[in-house]
């Protein structure tokens, strides 16, 4: 599990999956952040991983300021799915 901070908005949002870095991931949580001040795009702040660690996830298992972060531009992730299924 990783956070991945991605610069432009590729179209994904909760749930989704995408493909980055030759690994596929699943979107836990997808907070939109610069909308209104800033900075010239919109960046998504995704906590991201695979499904087996959607539990960990869940329950909250997790330290989120202790995981890997990485900031990307929404040119380099290929969108897999878009969201969960409704």
């Amino acid at each position: 599990m990783k956070k991945l901070i991605i610069h432009g908005d590729p179209g994904v949002r909760r749930d989704g999956v995408i493909e980055y870095d030759g690994e596929e991931y699943v979107l836990f949580s997808v907070d939109r952040q610069g909308d209104w001040h800033g900075p010239d795009r919109v960046q998504l702040w995704c906590t991201v991983g695979t499904e087996d660690e959607r539990e960990a996830f869940e329950k909250r298992e997790f330290v989120p300021h202790w995981l890997e972060t990485e900031g990307v531009d929404a040119e380099a992730v290929e969108v897999v799915r878009e969201r969960g299924a409704a």
